[in-house]
């Protein structure tokens, strides 16, 4: 008779083996369609797309995976020692699963009553982010599982480390090391050190939390987790990580480097796309070769970024972006490393409030506490709040507008970073587009103040009202109809009947009439009344005619609005148009790609500088010359900085809806947008002349512009003394002069004294 152990036993193996049968048919079951590794070897090696810039260097690529890929001999020894210690200490000793990791996680997965510990090897993790959705469940922990068995019997240890090197997520748009080191650093990861290569392995485990843009203190923490690790393992020795821990971190800032040229590569990418289809972008191994300056679209992104925040300012501070409970006193006694981060000058960081009074606040930001004078937060006393009411604050101080606990944005006013600037993310947005005119090369591209929080590039995406930034086309063409610069029109009160709204009555910006006006004072104060005239006098479709010629492909009304600029237009489409007047009448081609070449070197496209005379040399010359007036006492004035000449004009719609600012010297051509994407007005008197044309300026001031040059004269251009009264010529040289198309001067003299230009209006920031 058997014994009871003896049953007990048996009970325990059927039991044992009903539970491994089940398992196995689970797993087996789970584990079918499992991708295979042969994939993962061809999704490493398929070539993408590589974009340069103008000067050759890399500024992008198009690919399946993402990231920018380094074989594991060009990263440092101490990066792949920190990632292996920290995510994976077994990693060379395992077959793909570390059972001993997994009855630790199991273990915290009981007393947590879930699955909240993962145990997964780098293998493990590599099938994740390559094959499997994210989401902690059985069945995809059982797949993973499946293939990484799968993956470490087909590939080395090592080929198993530089996929997961060039894969990983590390946060702010960075996939693989290579992209990580240049968005934290400003450098290429074969170049980091120690320290850095630390804060970049523990930025694996949780890049939002250990972000050092986000937290640094967080993020410096999690680096010394990293060291301690090594140490540990025996990667390095104890005084190299505490001389690590003394370095201090100089990041990058992430609105430079490779985001400045987001919209510019996309806009590539479209075209590629477009073109060649989108297995050939992604799969073919192209190299494409740009037009694009890299200073010029790191300067016009910074310019346009500044721009717009300091629009934001004027319409008013909108309050913390969140609040949090916080010991104000142990934070302050906190002692700070001796190697916080070196800020540079500029950042925009989240910091927290930890000491507020009326003249000074004290903020955490980046690891550090800087000090927020009220000088330096004077502009939040105007206060913006719902449905776009403003209130100003009496007797102004920083308690009134902060409190402890606050997280607010910062900007560091130096590299130091203890002097700090109150900042806010803008709601505004705009776009910067510059060309060569000579050559139609697109030098910059910016379609928005973040690429990252906003893909919708506006540079040639944004159908917009252009306002007056649309009137040198209507007097170039009435230089190509009979009119002169010193063509005269009266500038008084006209209705015209029956129009598509009844009646309508034109009104210049400062609903004053100045009388008879000459061409070029009327374009350069941007009257509204000479210009309607102006276009009756002519008709309207020769204005459309030119309009359609130079580029503009939008919506333009067949009636007289288009002297006001009612039509629709691009930024990309009216620099294409201005460009025209600033090449001696050439319409040249916009150029993004100057020549592609396939994998094996062959040349499939190349793109030369190719134009067509849309009007005249005379015709481009005169606009020119008008429209340096709109500069020289007109309302572009802002552009006088530049200190050589300028053409330019500005641009507004109604309600302050858009404001533009497009202008150009001989050899580059800039036009600005700034407006609302849901058509808000950007708020009273924000004109193209104060909401654009500062960003133009800070542009080209910062840009390499070459020599200073003069606009070319062409040959059959005259200048004669005309009285500025009556247009007429003025008797014995007096007057001022005034340039024509030979054959088109006054032929009569001015029978009176000369009385001057018409009166300036006392405010330029009109339009």
């Amino acid at each position: 008779m058997r014994s009871a152990k003896f049953w007990r036993n048996l009970g325990l193996f059927v039991a044992a083996a009903v539970v491994i049968g089940i398992s196995a048919g689970v797993y087996i079951a789970l584990a079918k369609g499992v991708p295979s590794v042969e994939e993962l070897k061809q999704y490493r090696g398929v070539p993408g797309t590589k974009i340069y810039a103008d000067d050759d260097t890399l500024i992008g690529e198009l690919k399946v995976e993402k990231g920018i890929f380094v074989p594991l001999n060009r990263m440092p020894q101490y990066l792949i020692n920190a990632v292996v210690a920290v995510e994976d200490s077994r990693f060379w000793k395992h077959k793909g699963l570390d059972y001993v990791a997994i009855l630790r996680a199991a273990v915290k997965d009981v007393l947590h009553v879930g699955l909240k510990e993962g145990g997964s090897t780098i293998t493990q993790q590599l099938a994740k982010i390559t094959f499997l959705s994210p989401e902690k469940t059985l069945q995809r922990k059982v797949r993973e599982a499946a293939l990484a068995l799968k993956i470490e019997k087909k590939l080395d240890k090592k080929e198993i480390l530089e996929l997961y090197l060039n894969r990983v997520y590390l946060g702010h748009g960075a996939y693989g090391m290579e992209m990580a080191s240049r968005v934290y650093f400003g450098k290429s990861v074969r170049d980091i050190t120690l320290p850095e290569a630390a804060l970049l392995a523990g930025l694996i485990r949780a890049p939002t939390t250990y972000s050092p843009f986000n937290n640094l203190t967080k993020a410096k923490e999690r680096q010394e987790t990293v060291l301690s690790r090594m140490e540990e393992e025996g990667y390095i020795k104890p005084s190299e990580k505490e001389k690590a821990l003394k370095q201090p971190l100089y990041l990058s800032s992430i609105r430079r480097g490779l985001e400045a040229n987001q919209y510019f590569i996309e806009y590539v990418r479209k075209y590629l796309e477009d073109k060649y289809g989108v297995d050939t972008v992604y799969k073919g191994g192209l190299s494409v070769y740009t037009t694009l300056d890299r200073r010029a679209q790191a300067t016009a992104a910074r310019a346009l970024q500044e721009g717009l925040r300091d629009l934001d300012k004027r319409r008013g501070w909108r309050g913390r972006i969140d609040h949090r409970e916080v010991d104000a006193g142990k934070e302050l006694k906190k002692k700070e490393p001796a190697n916080a981060m070196v800020a540079n000058a500029g950042d925009i960081v989240p910091g927290i409030v930890l000491k507020v009074g009326p003249k000074e606040a004290l903020i955490r930001a980046r690891g550090v506490v800087g000090r927020l004078s009220l000088e330096n937060a004077r502009w939040a006393s105007t206060v913006r709040e719902g449905k776009g009411k403003v209130r100003q604050i009496k007797n102004f101080t920083l308690d009134k507008i902060l409190k402890v606990g606050d997280v607010v944005k910062v900007g560091f006013k130096s590299a130091k970073g203890r002097e700090l600037q109150l900042e806010q993310d803008p709601e505004v947005e705009g776009a910067i587009v510059a060309v060569d005119p000579a050559t139609g090369y697109i030098r910059a591209m910016v379609g928005g103040y973040d690429y990252s929080t906003s893909e919708f590039n506006r540079t040639v995406l944004a159908q917009r009202q252009p306002g007056s930034a649309f009137k040198p086309i209507i007097y170039a063409a009435a230089m190509d109809n009979g009119f002169t610069p010193a063509s005269m029109i009266d500038d008084e009160a006209v209705t015209y009947k029956g129009g598509p709204k009844g009646d309508w009555s034109p009104e210049n910006y400062d609903h004053i009439h100045y009388g008879p006006t000459r061409l070029r004072d009327a374009l350069a104060y941007s009257r509204n009344v000479v210009t309607v005239k102006l276009v009756d006098m002519m008709g309207v479709d020769k204005v459309i005619d030119l309009a359609r010629s130079l580029g503009i492909h939008g919506d333009i009304p067949h009636n007289l609005s288009i002297a006001l600029g009612s039509i629709s237009v691009t930024p990309l489409e009216l620099a294409s148009a201005y460009s025209v007047f600033a090449d001696g009448g050439m319409k040249m081609k916009s150029i993004a790609v100057k020549y592609i070449t396939d994998s094996k070197g062959r040349i499939l496209e190349s793109n030369e500088p190719e134009g067509e005379q849309i009007v005249s040399p005379e015709t481009a010359f005169l606009t020119t010359s008008m429209m340096e007036d709109v500069v020289n006492y007109g309302t572009g004035w802002r552009a006088k900085a530049l200190g050589r000449p300028v053409a330019a004009k500005t641009g507004t719609t109604n309600d302050y809806k858009d404001a533009w600012f497009v202008g150009y010297v001989p050899d580059l051509l800039a036009c600005v947008w700034v407006g609302f994407d849901d058509m808000r007005s950007l708020g009273n008197l924000e004109t193209g002349a104060r909401a654009a044309s500062p960003i133009w300026v800070d542009f080209m001031r910062n840009v390499d512009l070459g020599d200073h040059l003069d606009f070319s004269v062409p040959e059959n251009i005259v200048t004669y003394s005309i009285d500025p009264a009556n247009g007429l010529l003025a008797k014995d040289g007096f007057g001022i002069k005034e340039y024509f198309k030979k054959g088109t001067q006054p032929k009569e003299f001015s029978s009176g004294p000369m009385i001057g230009s018409p009166r300036e209006p006392s405010k330029l920031d009109f339009d």
